[in-house]
């Protein structure tokens, strides 16, 4: 019968192995992962998303059920139109404008005000006044091509809500950005498509870290780190012809065991002292009684 491949290691190996290395493969682990988590930490920048919820919600006949149910089903296939709208370059290029000057309608416009007299005369009694408008925040400068990046939509089945996504690196940026699209795709719906039947029911807040997880690149770190240790060691192991224990010789090889040669250890302390001829020669020898 031929002799087992010396390359073969079987299950027991394996674990004995891995005891006889495990505080290598705890070190490299540990350290990769901490790796990982200082990567994601302070090499890579973070992202922060902000999402705002908008409602397609037409008015419709209450008195009429079947009118009513027609007018939802037409929202929840609207919602897909909606999704190529705001996204397009006209709403995109105006949300640009709006992030670099935002502003906020304080006071609308009102007209002037006129009454006729009795001979059928205008006369003016109020002015018209312009609108009055205020900084409503910082400014950021964003080009439309960012947008189409930064911004996302998701939209669930049967459902007349949809979410709009924007990522930037700071949660303040990403807030100002699904607000501001938000607002102008509400605002601009009307003259595009006829209809008033969008409404912003959840405004964005400050968003939220989105990139990177953390978490899975310490775990991505720490199972790296357990793998090359392994593989590592386990080829050290393989490549090591050495002859290890008596197992090897008597299996592998298939030599006869005659013994074992023990090794002992000297102390230090221990010396060899010689004899001086000249003193043995000059000491009496001892008579030998007969």
């Amino acid at each position: 019968m031929e002799n087992q491949d010396n390359n073969t290691i079987d299950l027991t190996q394996l674990l004995r192995i891995c005891r006889k290395h495990i505080w290598a493969l705890i070190i490299w682990s540990v350290g990769l992962a901490l790796v990982g988590w200082g990567i994601a930490n302070f090499a890579i920048t973070p992202k922060y998303t902000a999402s705002t919820q908008l409602l397609v919600n037409q008015k419709a006949n209450k008195n009429d059920p079947n009118a009513a149910y027609n007018t939802q089903q037409a929202n929840m296939q609207m919602v897909t139109t909606y999704k190529d709208i705001i996204t397009s370059h006209v709403i995109l290029s105006e949300a640009s404008d709006r992030l670099a000057n935002p502003t906020r309608v304080v006071q609308k416009a009102k007209p002037a005000k006129y009454r006729v007299n009795a001979d059928g005369r205008r006369v003016l009694v109020r002015k018209a006044q312009p609108a009055v408008v205020e900084r409503s925040g910082k400014s950021y400068s964003v080009s439309a091509n960012q947008l189409a990046k930064d911004i996302s939509v998701s939209t669930q089945q049967q459902s007349q809500v949809f979410s709009l996504n924007a990522t930037a690196d700071t949660p303040d940026k990403a807030k100002a950005e699904a607000n501001t699209v938000a607002r102008v795709f509400r605002d601009r719906i009307p003259s595009i498509m006829n209809v008033n039947n969008v409404t912003i029911v959840a405004p964005a807040t400050n968003g939220a870290q989105s990139s990177p997880n953390v978490k899975l690149f310490t775990l991505a770190g720490f199972v790296i780190g357990l793998i090359l240790s392994f593989a590592v060691v386990l080829i050290r192991e393989m490549s090591n012809t050495t002859v290890r224990d008596d197992e090897f010789m008597t299996n592998e090889l298939g030599l006869t065991n005659l013994g074992q040669i023990a090794h002992f250890r000297v102390p230090g302390s221990f010396s060899v002292k010689k004899l001086n001829n000249n003193s043995d020669k000059n000491r009496p020898a001892k008579r030998r009684r007969v």
